[in-house]
This record gives structure tokens, C-alpha cells and sequence, in this order.
């Protein structure tokens, strides 16, 4: 038995078709859903950047799925304003929301005119606001002086339970650094002997909480048509750290991959007109441990994967409802909190 939910794609689908499609989502099976929080789409081609903290609310008012959403804290976003932001929804829909907390990648926060900081650097200014944001989720009134700036923060619309705050990761070492302040971890498919290094790292560190993992795939009932979805698609997300970090631009990555071949994107993309294979390639990362399974289909059109997929494969693999997605062993309220901000309960 395992959590099986959609990647709801801003980069590639317009926000209104995607929130048609994860209602869709639900209504086939999958039992909860994810995004990431793009400024720009990963190429030209795929062509939007719905901003995904509206269309949350939107998704989450509409459907009863528990939400993940993958932001990076420090540069294009304030900490308080992620900590404010993670606290409303918290509040509005208890235990259905969690956020993934990254370093970001220069495409999205270039624009703020700052220096794109070393990995190292921005790494260390993660850590500074993942505590900035758990003392606000808290109750805390903040002030913090570091390479983020916050003066007398205070969030007074408070989540009961607290969200939980997921440590995202595509390296051994991104993992085990997480794991100290992590409720969970979330990756992308790699390699199986890649995701066992990883899942170790993050568990021997003192890792807790679900293991999740966005999979990355396309579908047709022709194959020719699959391996072109995932071609035109996605050829430009095929690439390893460093470079898809400091790359700054759609037409950067649309560059980089000129030469990517269809059978290179295979390698990152499990493309098969086979939903049997799909199927069998879902159950292997289900046996390497992961507790939640994300569902990414490449191509833009989502309907026709939604269908087949809630039609042939979930039911094969035993889809069943996440636990409520909470703060492990959260802060308690500090000396300093006010005493009338107890958060009030839903509805």
C-alpha cells in the first residue's frame, strides 16, 4: 500500500487547465498531489509560470487531497513571507499541506539582481531560514541578523498542526544535511543503487519522516508519440548539479540541450506505451522504501495519462490515502509568543 498523487506542472500547463486536472486526478484514484513554485518554465516550449501559492488555495479549497509544494527560501522569497504563506494554508486546511525547502536554482531567482551565491552559501542561508520559518510556524516573535535579515517578525495566523517542512534532495549530500531539520525527504527517480545511497544518507543521519519521490514519466499509446512527448518536453531537465542550478534562463536550458537525444531522455523520463511496465517500474521504487509516489507525467496534455493511469495502474498497486502531513516533534511555544495567538481551529 502506498500514496500515489500528481505533480501538478505550473512550468507547463496553464494554471486553470492544471487545477481542472488535479480535480480530475482525484476523481481517478490518485490520493494526493504535489507542485513546484516556478518563476520561469524550464524551456521555451513548455510555456507558462502559474504562480503556484494562488493556485494552491484554489486546488486545496476544490479537492480534499493533502498538498506538497517545493520552494527556495532566501532570495526571490522573504522567510517570513514563506513562513506566512505555509501558516494560512496550514490553518485553512489542517494536516493537508507540506512544503519542501531548497536552495533554488538561478532560473527562477536571478531577477531579484543579487548575486547567485556559491552552493555552500546558499546552503548555509537555507538553513537560516528553515529556523526563521519553524520559530515563526511557532508563534515566535523573530529577529534574525545572518545572510537573511528579519526584524520583529511575527505571524499571527497560526497552522494547528504545524505543516511539515520536507528537506527536497537530489544528492547524497543534500540528503544527509537535511536530516537534522527535516519532518520528511523528497527526491526524483534515479538510478536505484543512486535513491538506496540517498534514502541511507538521510536515514543514517537521523532522517525521520516519509520518504517521497516525483517520478518522472510519459505515456501514449503509441510509443513513437511517448518518447517525442518526453523529448519535446523534457530534454531540458536531464542534467545534474551543478548545471541545472546555475543555468538562468529557459533559453540557457534550451541551449544546453540541443544535442539531447530522445533516447538520452529516456534515461531520466520512464517513457512506455506499456501500462504494465509502468506499472512494474512504480512497485520497484515502492520496495526501495518510498512511502509517497508523485506521478509526473511530461507532456502537456493531462487528461488521457490521468484516465489510463486511474483506470489501470493505481489499482494495481494498492493506492491508499496519506497520513495527515505534520510537523514531527515541532517547536513548542516560546517565551515570547503572545498569549491571545493560540491558532483556531477549522471549521
Amino acid at each position: 500500500m502506498t500514496v500515489l498523487g500528481f505533480h501538478s506542472s505550473h512550468e507547463q500547463v496553464h494554471p486553470a487547465e492544471l487545477l481542472r486536472a488535479v480535480q480530475h486526478a482525484e476523481e481517478v484514484g490518485f490520493t494526493a498531489a504535489m507542485c513546484s513554485d516556478h518563476l520561469t518554465p524550464w524551456n521555451p516550449r513548455q510555456g507558462e509560470s502559474g504562480f503556484a501559492w494562488s493556485w494552491l488555495g484554489a486546488a486545496m479549497a476544490t479537492t480534499s487531497l493533502p498538498f506538497g509544494a517545493v520552494n527556495a527560501p532566501g532570495q526571490r522569497y522573504h522567510p517570513v513571507i514563506v513562513a506566512q504563506a505555509i501558516a494560512t494554508l496550514g490553518a485553512m486546511f489542517p494536516g493537508r499541506f507540506w512544503v519542501a525547502l531548497g536552495s533554488g536554482e538561478a532560473m527562477n531567482e536571478h531577477v531579484t539582481g543579487e548575486v547567485w551565491p556559491r552552493k555552500e552559501v546558499r546552503d548555509a542561508r537555507l538553513r537560516e531560514c528553515v529556523d526563521v520559518i519553524r520559530r515563526l510556524l511557532a508563534g515566535e516573535e523573530v529577529s534574525h541578523d545572518g545572510l537573511v535579515t528579519v526584524d520583529r517578525a511575527m505571524i499571527y495566523t497560526l497552522a494547528d498542526p504545524q505543516p511539515a517542512l520536507v528537506c527536497p534532495a537530489v544528492s547524497v549530500a543534500t540528503a544527509r544535511n537535511g536530516a537534522d531539520w527535516a519532518d520528511g525527504l523528497v527526491t526524483i527517480n534515479q538510478p536505484h543503487d543512486k535513491l538506496r545511497e540517498l534514502i541511507a544518507a538521510y536515514r543514517d543521519a537521523g532522517g525521520q519522516g516519509a520518504l517521497a519521490l516525483q517520478v518522472h514519466v510519459s505515456w501514449d499509446p503509441d510509443l513513437d508519440r511517448a518518447l517525442a512527448i518526453a523529448h519535446d518536453q523534457w530534454r531540458s531537465n536531464v542534467f545534474p548539479p551543478p548545471l541545472c542550478w546555475d543555468l538562468d534562463s529557459p533559453e540557457a536550458f534550451e541551449q544546453a540541450s540541443a544535442h539531447v537525444t530522445p533516447e538520452g531522455v529516456a534515461e531520466a523520463v520512464r517513457v512506455s506505451a506499456d501500462l504494465g511496465q509502468h506499472t512494474a517500474w512504480l512497485q520497484e521504487y515502492v520496495e526501495l522504501g518510498f512511502d509517497e509516489i508523485y506521478l509526473h507525467h511530461v507532456g502537456k496534455e493531462q487528461r488521457p495519462f490521468l484516465d489510463a493511469f486511474g483506470a489501470e495502474v493505481l489499482p494495481e498497486l494498492g493506492v491508499t490515502a496519506p497520513a495527515p502531513v505534520v510537523a514531527i516533534d515541532p517547536p513548542g511555544p516560546a517565551e515570547n509568543r503572545r498569549p491571545d495567538l493560540d491558532p483556531v481551529p477549522a471549521p
